[in-house]
């Protein structure tokens, strides 16, 4: 045997071999653990990734990303600068949207024990109640990576914050982050309040869903469809090492389109302050003034007062006694016209004429025949019909003049013996629109009223009685607003003419790549479809001319160097259900130039003081009170836009301007008072 080697016994060799067997086994096991581990492993990333991946990547993304809106630029409101023949026309906003920034933090990420501190710090930037102070500590304690303490902070503000908070992040080792800004747009009025019941504002809290404002009323409200836009999207990281307002637009803001009202801002400045002045002079409740282009049917001017601030939107919505101003009174509000109906009641009468002559029969009447006016009793009224100062005949040029009751009523009583009143009432709708809705880019348009024969009133009543004619002939039993009175009195201007009353010219929306796209487009609406003859309204505009000269009731309508025709109108308000003696909507409606007018006007005043001014007459008669206003408007408009005088001679007696021999009306004027005098001597 050799030495140092040693032969294995069997039970050596049986031992090993048990080893290698063990060894093997633990192999195998080991080998199935791990495949079936990484077979949980597979099946758990499947669940995580794929079918919790959207549940899982939202959590992940708000840990370290969140996505804040890019807000989209409000679409503005544009004066009507093209008004100005030859002028080209510029951009001037009624409206403008300002950048500012909502103040916010991200309390998930500030220590608890700097919390106190921040917020203390952070509070003497501001001027806040008790109240104020402990709502903006409590923000710094809500479970959110997004709070919002300040809003509508301008730019000055927001630097003094970011010098203070840069600095005192780094010293509290503090995520620069954990305090940002958000950048949204404010309304801003550079001319104030003007036309500010028109266009209305926005609330200072938007939709919490759409993050859209919410408009108050107006205009805003009507084409906000237009005007909001579409808010963006901006995603931010949530990093120390990043700040917030850095980050990648994912979704780009689409901003809203501009809207170009039919309304001139100088206009307008000139009818606002005007009617203020006119208002005050006569101690009314309020007022308002409707300006149109009677070729058109734009709205030129919309005045109101007392008016309504959008800058300070909230004291009159929470102010009962403010909120009436809320509304835009000459489109919501109806009223009993008065007088100035009177030549709406007669253009029926001279239409009755022409209907009469298309079968071949004699007219009613004419407008220069002889009509008594002394006898006011007509069917179905318990109480005649007086005159403010009695005449024993009159013509239709005297009766528009001197505001005769008896007259319009005489002839409305002929035409209801020969046509019915079905045929009046069916015709005053017909021609003039009346009872209906204008439709008006405006919330809350009034469509008016018009007696319909055999209909009932609520109370059970009548609409239409016997007497009711009588009564639509002198502009009571009738309700209308004025818009509606300046649409007739532009057809009375056109020479017969429908007209659209409209405010927005066109809606223009500026496209991402610089180009512009015209949305709606109103510039070329024109009044086209003919509702009167030439003959009517020529009668009609004739004996307009009378009113604002000697003899007529409405002198202080005069617009010296121009030739107007007009008509005033003082209705009594119904109080407690009664009319009411001292309680009156006082108006006057005109245009000028008589031939080719530039503008139909109306001012009406709601409520002026009743009293007697010496050498003028009774306030509240609207040829005292309104005439003035609507004489220093047109006067001032018309300089502005240019149009010369076409009357240079027709001044009053005394005035050294005038001339007998050249100015316009004078010879007619003297005619007239010459057959007055003869045919009422006493």
């Amino acid at each position: 045997m050799t030495r140092g080697f040693r032969k294995e016994s069997s039970l050596e060799k049986k031992w090993k071999k048990s080893l290698h067997f063990e060894d093997d086994q633990r192999l195998v096991v080991l080998s199935l653990f791990l495949c079936v581990l990484f077979c949980a492993l597979v099946i758990r990333f499947y669940q995580i990734q794929i079918l919790e991946g959207e549940k899982w990547t939202k959590i992940a993304l708000q840990q370290h990303r969140c996505v804040i809106v890019e807000p989209a630029k409000r679409g503005s409101f544009y004066s009507n600068t093209s008004i100005k023949p030859g002028h080209p026309e510029v951009s001037q906003a009624f409206v403008v949207d300002i950048l500012k920034f909502h103040l916010c933090i991200d309390p998930d990420s500030i220590r608890e024990t700097v919390k106190e501190k921040m917020a203390k710090e952070l509070m003497a930037h501001f001027f806040l109640t008790k109240e104020q102070e402990e709502k903006f500590s409590l923000e710094f304690q809500k479970k959110s990576r997004s709070r919002r303490l300040m809003q509508w902070m301008d730019r000055d503000q927001r630097k003094a914050i970011e010098e203070w908070w840069f600095p005192f992040a780094i010293r509290e080792k503090l995520p620069k982050n954990a305090l940002f800004f958000v950048s949204d747009y404010q309304r801003s009025y550079p001319f104030g309040s003007m036309l500010g019941t028109v266009l209305h504002t926005l609330q200072k809290e938007k939709d919490p869903l759409t993050q859209q404002a919410i408009p108050t009323g107006g205009l805003e409200l009507v084409f906000n469809q237009y005007l909001q836009g579409k808010p963006g999207k901006r995603e931010m990281l949530k990093s120390p090492r990043r700040p917030l307002d850095m980050g990648k637009v994912i979704e780009p803001a689409e901003n809203g389109a501009d809207i170009y009202l039919t309304i001139n801002h100088y206009l307008q400045a000139i009818a606002e302050k005007e009617l203020e002045k006119g208002v005050n002079v006569a101690k009314a409740r309020g007022g308002w003034a409707v300006m149109m282009d009677p070729m058109t049917g734009e709205i030129l001017a919309l005045a109101q007062t007392p008016s309504f601030d959008p800058a300070h939107y909230s004291d009159y919505f929470n102010d009962p006694s403010l909120l009436e101003s809320t509304r835009v009174k000459a489109i919501n509000d109806c009223f009993e016209p008065g007088s100035i109906f009177k030549p709406v009641a007669l253009a029926i009468c001279l239409k009755a004429n022409e209907e009469l002559m298309k079968l071949g029969k004699p007219p009613l009447f004419t407008p220069e025949e002889k009509v008594s006016t002394l006898n006011g009793h007509f069917p179905g009224r318990s109480v005649p019909l007086k005159d403010g100062r009695s005449h024993a005949y009159l013509n239709m040029f005297q009766a528009l003049q001197r505001s005769s009751n008896i007259y319009p009523a005489r002839m409305v009583h002929r035409v209801i013996e020969t046509f019915g009143d079905a045929w009046y009432r069916k015709t005053l709708v017909d021609l003039f629109s009346l009872g209906q809705k204008m439709n008006l880019e405006l919330p809350g348009e009034s469509p008016g009223m018009v007696p319909t024969p055999g209909k009932l009133h609520p109370n059970g009543k009548l609409e239409w009685s016997m007497p009711t004619p009588y009564s639509l002939a002198i502009g009571y039993n009738v309700l209308v607003n004025s818009i509606q009175i300046a649409k007739i009195y532009s057809i009375f201007a056109n020479g017969g003419f429908d007209v659209s009353p409209h405010i927005v010219r066109k809606i223009v929306k500026q496209m991402p790549d610089g180009s512009q796209k015209v949305i709606q487009d109103n510039t070329e609406i024109h009044a086209t479809r003919r509702v009167l003859s030439s003959s009517i309204v020529d009668a009609i505009v004739k004996g307009l001319k009378f009113v604002t000269k000697e003899g007529g009731n409405s002198k202080l309508a005069d617009v010296m160097g121009y030739t107007e025709a007009g008509k005033s109108g003082t209705a009594e308000k119904i109080i407690n259900g009664v009319y009411s003696k001292n309680n009156h909507i006082s108006s006057f409606v005109g245009f000028v130039p008589v031939k080719k007018p530039r503008f139909v006007l109306i001012v009406s005043i709601d409520d002026p003081e009743k009293k007697i001014i010496p050498g003028i007459g009774k306030q509240q008669l609207g040829g005292v009170c309104a005439a003035p206003v609507f004489r220093e408007i047109s006067m001032r408009a018309l300089q502005y836009l240019g149009v010369e005088p076409d009357d240079p001679y027709g001044y009053p007696p005394g005035d050294p301007r005038r001339d007998v021999t050249k100015a316009d009306w004078l010879r007619e004027i003297q005619d007239l008072k010459a057959l007055y005098e003869q045919w009422n001597a006493r």
